[in-house]
């Protein structure tokens, strides 16, 4: 009876975790540094979720590109916060600690696109 139980218990367990990451979308963030110097860059979602995370940042090299593909929740609303490595005081977007305002540095997750983002100096 309790081997019945359990077998339930986690056959319910899976189909839960299957439907949860079905609801997940992959989309792509396509970006271009055109700046002289490297930069950092960071995705942040909604209820504090942040790509890569972990206090960790993606480096993009001098006058390179870079495509990042994300998992994010459909119509999830990404922004994006760059900065010049080992100067977070020249910046775009919403900032190396998601603090700063903006009218063009977010997207919203939909499923198999790709938001384009063109860093500047």
């Amino acid at each position: 009876m309790i081997r019945i139980f359990l077998s339930r218990l986690l056959a319910c367990a899976l189909v839960l975790a299957a439907a949860g990451a079905a609801h997940a979308d992959g989309m792509a963030i396509f970006i271009k540094n055109g700046h002289s110097r490297a930069i950092a860059i960071e995705l942040h979602g909604s209820g504090g979720k942040a790509w890569p995370g972990d206090d960790q940042v993606y480096m993009i090299e001098k006058k390179m590109q870079k495509s990042i593909p994300i998992e994010c929740e459909p119509a999830e609303k990404i922004c994006y916060g760059a900065w010049l490595m080992g100067d977070d005081r020249t910046h775009w977007g919403v900032g190396p600690d998601n603090t700063m305002s903006c009218t063009d540095c977010c997207t919203t997750c939909v499923a198999k696109s790709t938001f384009q983002i063109s860093l500047q100096p």
